[in-house]
């Protein structure tokens, strides 16, 4: 009898063990599908207005704007303004809602409420301008953005584009997970995006 006893329950115990290694493997890959979804994103870089601190083909992990908290100068934002252009596009937030942007053309310098940003992470300093008109306070609920390769990047010195509402952010960069090739080298550098955070 009792050796009935056990051999009935040693299937069980295998059935309810591969159940639970079952729904385990289904919550992970839910919480995978969820956290993709909406808390953070895989975007690429195409282009090379953000050299050199990003390269075209970078694919950047991306924290969605609904849990940024707010935007800082520094961040790397990922932005979708249609009217501008149809594909993403990724670029430095240079000022907030209320400081004010200048730019000196003739030295290259850009001034936010009347100070000198010192700029490690640009390729040239500032010297094209785009239609926007200086000095500018920044709208609330706005941001100022610059590519980093400044003399080769369309940004809020564009006037089609201007300040951006914060609206259109889709999220901030976090992390470079898979480097695209570096236009000189061609080596791959995951520890470009230092600074960033």
């Amino acid at each position: 009898m009792e050796n009935d006893s056990l051999r009935t329950e040693a299937p069980k115990e295998k059935g309810r063990e591969l159940y639970e290694w079952i729904q385990a493997l289904v919550c992970s890959v839910l919480a995978v599908v969820l956290l993709f979804t909406f808390g953070v994103r895989l975007i690429g870089v195409d282009g090379r207005s953000m050299v050199p601190t990003l390269q075209d083909g970078d694919r950047l992990l991306v924290l969605n704007s609904m849990f940024c908290g707010g935007y800082a100068p520094g961040d790397i934002v990922v932005l979708r303004k249609e009217s501008f252009l149809p594909t993403p596009i990724v670029k430095r937030v240079i000022a907030v809602e209320g400081q004010v942007v200048d730019v000196d053309f003739g030295s290259g310098v850009v001034f936010v409420d009347g100070k000198p940003l010192q700029e490690e992470y640009i390729q040239e300093r500032t010297f094209t301008a785009e239609g926007t008109a200086f000095p500018l306070t920044v709208p609330e609920g706005s941001v100022f953005v610059l590519g980093d390769n400044r003399n080769h990047s369309t940004d809020s010195r564009d006037a089609r584009l201007g300040t951006v509402d914060t609206r259109y952010i889709i999220g901030r960069a976090v992390f470079l997970a898979f480097p695209g090739p570096d236009a000189v080298t061609g080596m791959r550098e995951y520890d470009r995006m230092g600074g960033i955070g």
